[in-house]
């Protein structure tokens, strides 16, 4: 069974699931709006990424904004010694306090994205990243397009490999992707509750890697929630979930979310797999460019996230029936 795909154009073998880093940055606030997933156990993080290792994940994904650049530290601490078991994927745009751990606006100048490379090299504790990410997802085209040159600089400097942008808009991803040769990934909201087709067909059109943003939606899709649905702590921000983050309202998983996964639960776990495992086993079967990044805090979690490698792509049956179940609620959108 194939356990690895194509970053896109640019050719860099990975895992096709990936780690996402964003929790074990730890809290993030934006005055009292918590940006982050609460306190974390460094040590725990650690043994967490070396159990991913172990388990046949090459790709971790993190920001220089994760708990103001703690995600980059720990990540860095944790790939000492291995550095050339990863490639890594970080991301610039949300400027932060590390002190304070408060976000601090914005940034799409090119001189901060050089600034910001260099801080995330510092942390993460290596010459290079491997995959360098735009972080604002909104930026008007133009703004980011000023970017490009920049970007391909430091592709021939050899301070990175690739480049991509997070965003969920396909006219931007397309646009970026013309003007920007070392462009080879886009990473997008992407799930079995909330498609992104428009998104995935550029991705096909340019040989992107579509890297799952949100695929276990931020834990509904795991066991987890379904057996003790609230948010831990008033420094997670599912808790108080932002406007951008509808999966849940007050740290209860809103009802038509719950809803759907209820739905389709039992074609996700047919032949074993857990909730998890199957939603990850639908992405790797939605497309050959779909790289999910689950995030993973603990041992146990990476053991389960990374586990779906030895399942792979749902199958065509499973596959079906779960876009039976979905093809009228994916007509109308839950509402917010």
């Amino acid at each position: 069974m194939t356990t690895t795909r194509r970053l896109g154009r640019s050719g860099i073998e990975v895992s096709a699931i990936g780690v996402g880093c964003w929790a074990i940055g730890g809290p993030l606030w934006d005055g009292a709006q918590p940006l982050g997933w609460g306190e974390v156990d460094d040590d725990e993080s650690v043994r967490t990424v070396h159990r991913a290792l172990e388990l046949g994940a090459t790709l971790f994904d993190t920001s220089s904004n994760y708990g103001a650049g703690h995600s980059e530290r720990v990540l860095g601490r944790a790939l000492a010694g291995r550095r050339d078991r990863a490639v890594l994927a970080t991301k610039f745009g949300y400027p932060t306090d590390e002190a304070t751990r408060q976000a601090a606006g914005e940034d799409a100048s090119p001189a901060y994205a050089r600034r910001s490379l260099e801080d995330s090299l510092r942390r993460l504790g290596t010459d290079h990243v491997d995959l360098y990410q735009l972080h604002l997802g909104g930026l008007p085209v133009p703004r980011a397009l000023d970017l490009v040159e920049t970007l391909e600089d430091l592709v021939k400097s050899g301070k990175i490999r690739a480049y991509g942008w997070s965003t969920d808009d396909p006219a931007s991803a397309r646009a970026f992707a013309e003007a920007g040769p070392h462009c080879a990934a886009i990473q997008h909201d992407q799930s079995v509750l909330r498609d992104n087709a428009a998104m995935l067909a550029v991705c096909d059109e340019f040989d992107l890697a579509s890297l799952n943003r949100g695929p276990l939606a931020m834990g509904l899709l795991t066991a987890k929630y379904q057996d003790a649905p609230a948010a831990r702590g008033g420094d997670d921000v599912r808790g108080s979930a932002p406007e951008w983050l509808d999966w849940f309202h007050d740290g209860v998983p809103r009802a038509e979310w719950a809803d759907r996964v209820a739905r389709v639960r039992e074609a996700l776990t047919a032949d074993g797999r857990t909730l998890a495992q199957g939603a990850l086993g639908w992405l790797l079967a939605r497309s050959p460019h779909t790289l999910p990044i689950p995030g993973c805090r603990t041992v146990g979690q990476a053991e389960e996230n990374v586990g779906a490698l030895a399942y792979g792509p749902l199958p065509e049956a499973a596959f079906a029936e779960v876009e039976r179940l979905l093809a009228d609620l994916r007509a109308t959108p839950a509402s917010a």
